[in-house]
């Protein structure tokens, strides 16, 4: 299964459709919105590929208690964790998922997050962390746009993060622990 992380659009429609083409060409199973703004996520119904979003911490949608802050999806048997942030936010509803306390207690596998605006890879106690940068024309912290793609078997999980001309910036696998 084939899952497009994108994050961090801010309204800007020419990166979000630009990476959506190409996670459409690679054959993306679903597109993840990571937020900022998970409204820009409406964009991407057109494609007719399974749409999944979450508010950014400044969105307006974040302080609504109907719409999730945090999801955990499980696909191919990874228990995903999608948010915006990696760690609990001062934004925060009481009820919100907090991500330390499921990455400690190993609750999940994967946490997809964004925020930051920097793409990044990274894998702590067993578990695969990935940002997958932002989807603006300029930013302010001088990354290139960048987008994430999580290829997901059963036993394994290769992920790598693209720039818009499908360029593989970063990559990095996890296979399941045999415990």
């Amino acid at each position: 299964m084939k899952i497009g992380v994108l994050s961090d659009s801010h309204g800007e429609a020419e990166g979000l459709e630009r990476a959506a083409k190409l996670l459409n060409e690679i054959g993306a199973d679903v597109l993840i919105h990571l937020g900022d703004d998970s409204a820009d996520a409406k964009a991407l119904e057109k494609h007719r590929i399974k749409v999944i979003k979450v508010p950014g911490v400044f969105e307006p949608a974040y302080e609504d208690p109907s719409i999730p802050n945090r999801l955990i999806e499980q696909f191919e048997g990874w228990k995903v964790l999608i948010t915006h942030t990696s760690t609990s936010h001062p934004n925060d509803l009481e009820d919100d998922l907090k991500p330390e306390e499921l990455i400690e207690k190993h609750e999940v596998d994967v946490v997809l997050y964004g925020h930051t605006h920097i793409p990044k890879i990274d894998i702590k106690g067993g578990i695969l962390l990935l940002n997958p940068g932002h989807l603006k024309k300029q930013d302010k912290k001088g990354f290139p746009p960048t987008f994430g793609l999580l290829d997901l078997e059963k036993e394994e999980i290769s992920t790598q993060i693209m720039d818009f001309e499908g360029k593989q910036k970063f990559r990095k696998a996890l296979r399941r622990s045999k415990c």
